[in-house]
């Protein structure tokens, strides 16, 4: 006897992603049923919506659009197409406006850096000893010496009189802190 066989010319063709896709799953194996998805995918670029019409996603937006059958009409690609053109556009702006921020922090930081150097090397400037002729008074304090080595100090001068000061300074401090005497040994 012949094997049961299946008249398809009575069977009617998909009308939507989904009856395509409940078709597909009828395959009789894992790799036709990803063929027939495959093809219900190539055929069908809406999805039904659960309370009635059509919904198309566009992945290059990342954004769903109304449809009114399985697949977008020429009008409504025509809707996708410029409201994908807005995107690029409303993209490009954005870019454009992170690019001048980024590059304005740039220029914003190489200013400080460059303030950051210009005070350091004022800083090493100001560090650096600059020679300085001596002051009189260190000039007349030379001379001072000088002249007490060669014995003649002028009399009510602080340089002639310090000595003398200092020595009476540290007699005083014998004569409150007198030395320590040393214990006997005992023997």
């Amino acid at each position: 006897m012949p094997a049961h066989a299946e008249a398809q010319w009575w069977r009617r063709a998909p009308v939507d992603f989904e009856e395509c896709a409940d078709a597909a799953e009828k395959a009789a194996t894992k790799a036709e049923k990803t063929a027939a998805l495959a093809d219900c995918n190539a055929k069908f670029a809406g999805r039904r919506k659960p309370g009635g019409g059509y919904s198309y996603y566009d992945f290059l937006q990342d954004r769903t659009f109304d449809i009114a059958g399985p697949n977008p009409t020429p009008e409504e690609q025509k809707k996708i197409d410029e409201a994908y053109t807005a995107y690029l556009a409303k993209q490009r702006r954005s870019n454009e406006a992170a690019q001048a921020t980024a590059r304005q922090q740039r220029e914003q930081q190489e200013q400080q850096v460059q303030q950051l150097q210009q005070v350091a090397l004022r800083t090493e400037v100001e560090r650096v000893p600059i020679p300085v002729g001596r002051p009189k008074v260190q000039q007349a304090a030379i001379g001072d010496t000088r002249a007490r080595a060669k014995g003649a100090c002028t009399k009510g001068s602080f340089s002639c009189e310090w000595p003398r000061l200092s020595e009476g300074l540290n007699d005083l401090k014998k004569l409150f802190n007198p030395a320590p005497s040393k214990p006997a040994k005992k023997g």
